[in-house]
């Protein structure tokens, strides 16, 4: 779970690349991904996901806008054993809109698409114990995502060669949640 966790928030730093291409990088607006954002459905190819996929519930992120376009990403995950959670500062990589984080192995993220506003699909890339693990995700300011939005994750799982066996809507909860600070 904290590998997924991890992950998530390096998914979410990549929506600065879509907000980029949209408004140019000038007059790129890093507020728009700053905030509250609810992790709404997963794919992905790795064992350890695909053993607890029907037991994974609705987590969360924070976005902080930092200087030098780090960002700093907090996590609420829900897990078997209670609420974790945890803290990263991610940094550009120097091509746009990709970073990484190294703590626990590099994960390098892109977005495939978004709104800037609504939802984000973000596919993340990780290399562990001499394997590549893949992970789409789709992100959404609220709890509730509209079937378009959910049809559109699908289409889009499939085309990363994610089957159905490997896609996963989350169901919300309420036991684990960050801190409005």
């Amino acid at each position: 779970m904290r590998t997924v966790g991890l992950s998530l928030g390096l998914a979410l730093l990549c929506l600065l690349r879509v907000e980029a291409e949209n408004l140019g990088v000038a007059g790129l607006d890093k507020s728009k991904i700053a905030g509250k954002w609810y992790i709404t459905a997963l794919a992905s190819n790795s064992e350890s996901y695909l053993q607890k996929k029907d037991k994974l519930k609705m987590a969360m992120a924070n976005i902080v806008v930092l200087g030098e376009g780090n960002l700093k990403v907090s996590f609420a995950i829900p897990t078997a054993e209670g609420c974790q959670k945890s803290e990263a500062i991610y940094r550009p990589t120097g091509t746009p809109g990709e970073y990484y984080s190294s703590d626990r192995g590099n994960k390098i993220a892109q977005v495939v698409d978004t709104d800037g506003k609504t939802y984000a699909v973000i596919f993340v890339s990780r290399v562990k114990d001499g394997k590549t693990l893949h992970m789409l995700r789709l992100y959404s300011r609220t709890r509730q995502v509209s079937p378009r939005i959910r049809a559109l994750f699908k289409k889009f799982a499939r085309e990363k060669s994610f089957t159905n066996e490997m896609i996963r809507m989350l169901p919300s909860q309420d036991e684990c949640s960050l801190d409005e600070a």
